[in-house]
């Protein structure tokens, strides 16, 4: 089998249609079905049934995939290897972050490292703490940023920058001008929080375990899955949420009253970065994790 076959069996297989995949992978239709035909004939395997017009991976083609990652994400490191053994700094830097990272922190970093390094070439997913430790584990990110704690796992960790959590609410809400809501308020409120998986939300749990609550025990009225979300929820709304104080600062001007959370310990949170320490340091990875150090010197 070939790196191209694998290539095209997980795209047909990610979007169960032969066409959406030879559309995202720039082939012809007749080229992606003929390379699957191809995989299933060269080792006797039906990988899709056909059903109508349409496919269905079997149990032997969802069996595959994990397999078939695997060899694609040695071949990228492989790739990123060959890349590395140029004098320049150069290659393909893949970034996978958590949400509050990328939108508060990350940015200026990046901007700094491109313009130190014109010949890196950056790719940044967001998503939720979680997502960004399973894109490191499994090798489609080279680095993940995170914030909060994590599940143990064999990631290897550093903390690059701390980060304070705040209460929110609109201005206008009556309790703006009252002192900061206590433990024994808590319940009373209606809430707003982030989604299960993100570094707010699990970073917030801990918070309330350590006032003797938990989130079933509050009104909560809204999941939502950003910081951008929460912060437009609250100003239209009597409820209150939790977010990061960088969130709070970069949306200045949106009529939020800001509160410290009630218990005498400040609910801080770590931003770190993950890698995995089985595969190869690029220079690019080295070079970004320099400049993170140096940044973290002057302004973190």
């Amino acid at each position: 089998m070939t790196l191209d076959q694998l290539r095209i069996f997980l795209a047909v297989a990610e979007r169960g249609h032969m066409t959406r995949a030879a559309q995202a992978l720039g082939l012809t239709q007749s080229a992606v079905s003929a390379a699957i035909a191809a995989l299933e004939a060269q080792h006797g395997v039906r990988l899709f049934d056909r059903v109508g017009r349409g496919i269905e991976l079997t149990e032997e083609g969802r069996s595959f995939i994990p397999a078939a990652r695997a060899v694609l994400s040695q071949a990228e490191s492989a790739r990123l290897m060959l890349d590395d053994l140029a004098s320049q700094t150069r290659g393909h830097l893949r970034i996978f972050a958590s949400q509050s990272v990328a939108s508060y922190w990350l940015p200026a970093r990046l901007v700094a490292l491109r313009e130190r390094h014109p010949g890196i070439e950056v790719t940044l997913s967001v998503g939720n703490t979680h997502q960004a430790a399973q894109a490191v584990t499994e090798g489609a990110a080279d680095l993940g940023f995170v914030e909060g704690d994590l599940p143990p796992s064999d990631l290897r960790r550093q903390v690059v920058a701390r980060d304070e959590l705040v209460l929110i609410m609109a201005q206008d809400n009556p309790l703006a001008t009252r002192p900061a809501p206590g433990a024994s308020d808590y319940p009373a409120l209606r809430w707003i929080l982030r989604e299960t998986g993100s570094g707010t939300r699990s970073v917030f749990e801990a918070h309330l375990a350590t006032l003797g609550l938990t989130v079933a025990q509050l009104e909560v009225v809204l999941e939502l899955p950003s910081n951008e979300a929460v912060l437009a929820a609250v100003a239209a709304s009597r409820s209150v949420a939790v977010v990061s104080a960088r969130a709070v600062g970069a949306g200045r001007g949106q009529g939020l009253a800001v509160h410290r959370l009630a218990g005498d310990a400040r609910p801080e949170r770590p931003f770190v970065v993950l890698s995995h320490p089985e595969r190869h340091r690029t220079r690019a990875v080295s070079a970004m994790l320099t400049l993170i150090d140096e940044m973290r010197e002057t302004r973190a």
